[in-house]
């Protein structure tokens, strides 16, 4: 047993970001309502880190948490804030202002471009390698790798990984790619039949992939911002 009644160790974990674009309380509570009611499995009672960055004017803040809160939805922190006065609201509300990982890296000193270089040519791309099938209700997560699955993934079982997402058995399950925030990241799947796909926080529903790609070896990636997929040969 511990000598010491607590211990503080870093963890990462797989959250969704809400991006809000109006400032508006109630025409927020309804959109999330709606997004809730497609994918309630996936969303309800979800935590959720909320970004403002693209709010500009008034914003009752404390109407637009009671009412994000009423959704189900429970909010963990606020990041993308830019405006004091806002940050001071929120931070009043008891929530914590996040940094995302690409404001701290501008702050970071970037060393010399021949130090930089003569590591990566060398390098080796990570990859987390699962072989056995992947049962409902478990979660494999590739941390700062891509995934990949040579076997089966059943309904209910869900990859997540801050890379790539490569499914060479029936997929069925739900498949997070880029959970980091990488929207250059893709998911290629050699028999597409997924209760959900996501890359970069956008996904489809199983209703909303294509019918002509259902069961087919497939491609998904990001194009324009939106999820785009095609026939992988």
């Amino acid at each position: 047993m511990s000598q010491t009644p607590i211990e503080l160790k870093g963890s990462s974990f797989t959250l969704s970001v809400v991006y809000l674009y109006h400032t508006q309380p109630e025409v927020v509570r309804q959109a999330l309502q709606d997004k809730i009611d497609q994918a309630p499995a996936f969303l309800k009672n979800a935590p959720v880190v909320l970004n403002v960055a693209a709010l500009s004017g008034e914003v009752d803040w404390k109407q637009m948490q009671q009412e994000i809160a009423a959704t189900g939805l429970h909010i963990i922190g606020v990041s993308g804030c830019k405006d004091n006065a806002l940050k001071q609201m929120i931070v009043r509300a008891g929530l914590p202002v996040l940094a995302e990982g690409k404001e701290q890296k501008k702050i970071a000193e970037v060393p010399p471009v021949v130090q930089a270089i003569k590591p990566l040519e060398n390098a080796v791309a990570k990859a987390r390698v699962i072989n056995t099938p992947v049962r409902s209700g478990q979660q494999i997560y590739a941390r700062n790798a891509d995934l990949i699955v040579t076997n089966s993934v059943s309904a209910g079982a869900e990859l997540v990984a801050d890379g790539n997402i490569h499914i060479y058995g029936m997929m069925r399950g739900r498949a997070l790619a880029g959970a980091g925030g990488d929207r250059d990241c893709q998911i290629f799947c050699s028999s597409l039949s997924a209760e959900l796909v996501s890359i970069a926080g956008e996904y489809w529903l199983m209703d909303q992939i294509p019918a002509e790609f259902f069961g087919k070896a497939s491609r998904l990636c990001l194009k324009d911002g939106a999820l785009t997929i095609q026939t992988l040969s």
